[in-house]
This record gives structure tokens, C-alpha cells and sequence, in this order.
């Protein structure tokens, strides 16, 4: 009796750790293979590195600006096209930029605001098996970058002529630009996944004040991504 009850513990231990490695098995053969769609949802933060052109006359010599960092709630969604390529859209609320002075003006602190969506499209190539747990990334497309409800600063007006009255405005130009991605994701369960990426974008803008004065600056933005997904 008592070695029919240790079989039968046996037997079900067996067929439980059976299904446990058909569970897992069938999760990783599901993870990210051709006809998959990859949901995801995390944060994102956008770290420009400026290098500022000087504003044009009539200003102080060397007036440059700098752009800081924003993170907001991110994710995107990633389609398989076969068991390593695929295409990917990194999708975002939009991001808000604070414009310091630089320069002969980095004593004056922030003289404008600016909201920036960035649209990109990815072609990925994922690393190893598609049964694989770990799969590392890179990526290359483009990124149109929209700027709008620029916000300029009594700073800034002080420093351009304005007056409260009639303050400086001022607006970026939205461009397209080349991005490039690097990333990985790991399955940890039969759907449910993790990814994080780092994506760099070669972006330069035209900033044009009321007063009819530029400043060009070269953004090029890092992004870095942390999210958690699902597969379909």
C-alpha cells in the first residue's frame, strides 16, 4: 500500500514537472517568433546633447542654449516579421523640454519651454534562437521629431528686447532624423517579458524668435527605455 502511494506521489510529481517544461517550453517557442505582436509599457527619459550655435545679431556674443532632460510614461509595440527581423514603434506621452541659457547666458537660467513627440519607426534584428529566453537587439530608422507649444521666458524677452507687454516668442522647426536602437528583452514567463533599449537620434532644430533671430543647435538624443511587455 504504502509503495503504491509513493508511485503515485511519484507519478504526479513526474507528470507536474511534465507539464511544468511543456509550459516553459511552448512559453519560449511563443516568446518572439514570426506573426508575434510584442505590447509593452514602462518609462522612457530623453537626454539631449546639445552643442548650441550662437544667436544671431543683435545679440551678446556666445549666447547659446542648453536642453534638459524629461522622462515620461513610454512603451511601443514590436510586430515579428520572421523569427529575428522585425519592425518596432516606440510610442510615448509627450516629452517636456526646459531651455536653459548657455554660453555668454549661462548665468540666467531657463528662458523657454518646449513639448517634443518623437514618431520613430524601427527595422530590428533580434540575436540567438527564437526559443531563446534572452534575446539582444539592434535597430536602425528614422524619427520625426515634433516641437510645438513653445513657451519663451521674461529671461529670454529681458535679454531679446521684448517687453511684458510684447514678450519674445519663440518656436523650434520639427525635422526628421536618423535613429538608431540597441536593446534586449527576456521572457520570464510564457507571455510576459521585460526590455530595455537605449536609441540615439541624430537630430539637429532652428529655434526663430519673434524678433527674427535664430539659434541652431545639434540635439542627438539618447533615449533609454525600461518596460514591461506581453506577447500575442
Amino acid at each position: 500500500m504504502k509503495q503504491t502511494l509513493h508511485q503515485g506521489r511519484g507519478n504526479a510529481i513526474a507528470a507536474a514537472a511534465a507539464l511544468i517544461a511543456t509550459l516553459l517550453a511552448a512559453g519560449a517557442a511563443h516568446a518572439q517568433v514570426a506573426g508575434s505582436l510584442l505590447l509593452r509599457a514602462g518609462a522612457t527619459q530623453i537626454r539631449p546633447n546639445v552643442s548650441s550655435g550662437d544667436l544671431t545679431a543683435p545679440a551678446f556674443a556666445g549666447t547659446k542654449a542648453d536642453i534638459r532632460s524629461d522622462t515620461q510614461f513610454a512603451g511601443g509595440i514590436t510586430y515579428m516579421l520572421t523569427d529575428s527581423i522585425a519592425i518596432d514603434i516606440p510610442l510615448a506621452t509627450p516629452f517636456k523640454h526646459e531651455i536653459d541659457g548657455a554660453g555668454a547666458i549661462a548665468g540666467v537660467g531657463k528662458i523657454a519651454e518646449v513639448r517634443a513627440l518623437p514618431i520613430t519607426a524601427l527595422g530590428q534584428y533580434r540575436f540567438l534562437d527564437a526559443k531563446s529566453a534572452f534575446r539582444p537587439y539592434l535597430g536602425a530608422g528614422v524619427t520625426y521629431a515634433k516641437f510645438y507649444k513653445a513657451k519663451s521666458t521674461a529671461a529670454l524677452s529681458a535679454l531679446t528686447g521684448g517687453t511684458p507687454s510684447n514678450p519674445t516668442t519663440i518656436s523650434f522647426k520639427s525635422k526628421f532624423a536618423g535613429t538608431l536602437q540597441a536593446g534586449a528583452s527576456y521572457s520570464f514567463s510564457e507571455r510576459w517579458f521585460v526590455d530595455a533599449n537605449l536609441t540615439h537620434t541624430f537630430l539637429k532644430t532652428r529655434a526663430t524668435l519673434s524678433t527674427g533671430q535664430t539659434l541652431d543647435a545639434k540635439v542627438d538624443p539618447d533615449s533609454y527605455s525600461l518596460s514591461i511587455g506581453y506577447t500575442f
